[in-house]
């Protein structure tokens, strides 16, 4: 008979409920042989995600997010911790709601990091916990207190404090690419099937329109390959008067039956009134209305020029970003196109603030580069790539050394943490449905990589001190 070999992993007990490993101190002994549990902590420590696990203050975060267990109701199978976990988990495995879930039912280190522990037999089922989670933390966010907690919980592990580079991207949202007809066509549909169903319940004789009509002229149209500017102003001009007799229609019979729409038609009502007084401006006189809507499903999301040469347009969230020792954070988020080389002096302010350390060298792209942006820089002794104005100085070399070296690190560390977020942490289509669920989305995808990068340097110094 040949030797057993060792049980390296969970030696399981027959146990009835979900628990938290939080609250598995007592039972400890009980459930792993003292052995096999450490020898599993040592092998989660040297993954990637045990190095995430390492680099996020766990307790400070769900303090400042008001993560409270209710002692009424039926238990959440997540602690605080485990659910702001989920989050971080979700971006490190890149994945949707579904497959995250099957993944934590199969994985003991996800159910390890997410504070959760699942016995032979049992896992669990409802994905939608994900989403409701995502829901929750939302309402709660704050961006500017939870990086203050991260970079003071960072510092004694970042070494070049005193500079930084700061630049802006856009993270895009899952929509479809608009155009005004899809929008228009969008608003018609939703406006007419909630006509039919209030005639329907009414018991009242539907009103008499060409919905039927454009409908086979928008499927027509839409399955061209190419449409020429002649029909797509046809098409136009005949859905806009359709989307006006539709409202007329429907105001008529809210009106003559005294019938109230809920909440959330009635929002949606008012939004399509919008998007044809958007429309109709801009078919009539050509001028482009502020705050153009280009989602009926998300309507906070703006166009944002960006003068690319593959994609001048872009559809999300526009963020101007600081990195201080290649840890990114947040400087500003917003839906809005806005100028980034305003957000100069306060980069400058929200570094200082971040790291408490006064900053002397900032880089930045030639937006920055104003003559306001340059007059600030010199009267607080920040060195910075601008080009040059004006005559050479005595340093001009010891000057184009420097600025060569601040163009690098812009142009390695910061532009390449662009594209690794959105490639490797899921924020290439943001796929959350709703304005704060979005910004959580982007702030756990950022930090998501800053912990493991923490974790890393972590992991590098313990060793180093082990070495020792």
């Amino acid at each position: 008979m040949g030797q057993k070999p060792k049980n390296r992993g969970f030696q399981f007990c027959v146990m009835l409920k979900i628990q938290r490993f939080c609250e598995m101190d007592q039972q400890m002994s009980l459930n792993f042989s003292d052995y096999s549990f450490s020898v599993f902590k040592e092998e989660f420590f040297s993954t990637k995600l045990g190095q995430i696990y390492q680099g996020i203050p766990w307790d400070e975060l769900a303090k400042t997010f008001n993560i409270k267990t209710h002692k009424k109701g039926p238990k959440s199978y997540f602690s605080p911790r485990g659910k702001l976990a989920l989050m971080f988990l979700k971006h490190y495995a890149c994945c949707s709601d579904e497959l995250l879930l099957e993944q934590l039912n199969a994985n003991q280190h996800y159910q390890f990091f997410c504070d959760i522990f699942l016995p032979v037999g049992k896992k669990l089922s409802n994905f939608k916990i994900i989403s409701e989670i995502r829901c929750e933390l939302a309402e709660a966010l704050n961006i500017e207190a939870l990086e203050q907690i991260l970079a003071s919980h960072w510092l004694p592990y970042m070494d070049d404090v005193r500079s930084a580079v700061t630049d802006a991207t856009c993270y895009e949202s899952a929509v479809r690419y608009p155009t005004d007809q899809k929008l228009l066509w969008e608003c018609v549909n939703w406006v007419y099937d909630l006509l039919i169903t209030l005639c329907s319940d009414l018991r009242i004789k539907k009103p008499r329109c060409k919905y039927t009509k454009w409908k086979l002229r928008y499927g027509a149209y839409s399955r061209k390959r190419r449409k020429s500017a002649k029909e797509r102003t046809i098409l136009t001009r005949a859905l806009l008067n359709l989307l006006l007799k539709l409202h007329n229609e429907l105001d008529k019979i809210l009106s003559e039956n005294d019938v109230e729409l809920t909440p959330k038609c009635y929002k949606q009502q008012a939004l399509t009134k919008q998007v044809y007084q958007q429309q109709n401006t801009l078919f009539t006189t050509g001028e482009k209305p502020k705050g153009r809507i280009v989602s009926l499903a998300k309507p906070y999301l703006r166009p944002i020029v960006r003068g690319k040469e593959i994609k001048k347009v872009e559809y999300g969230a526009k963020v101007n970003k600081i990195q201080i020792d290649g840890i990114s954070f947040i400087q500003k988020l917003s839906f809005e196109a806005f100028n980034e080389g305003t957000q100069f002096k306060n980069s400058v302010f929200y570094a200082q603030k971040l790291t408490g350390k006064k900053l002397y060298i900032m880089g930045a792209d030639a937006i920055y580069a104003t003559n306001a942006n340059r007059k600030f820089a010199t009267k607080n002794n920040i060195r910075t790539d601008f080009c040059r104005k004006g005559r050479a100085g005595k340093h001009e070399k010891e000057r184009v050394t420097l600025a060569k070296a601040i163009k690098k690190e812009r142009g390695t560390t910061l532009e390449g943490s662009f594209g690794k977020d959105k490639m490797h942490y899921y924020l290439q289509n943001i796929r959350a449905r709703t304005e704060k669920t979005e910004i959580l989305w982007i702030f756990f995808g950022i930090h998501t990589s800053n912990a493991l990068e923490i974790g890393r340097r972590m992991t590098q110094a313990s060793q180093r001190e082990q070495a020792a």
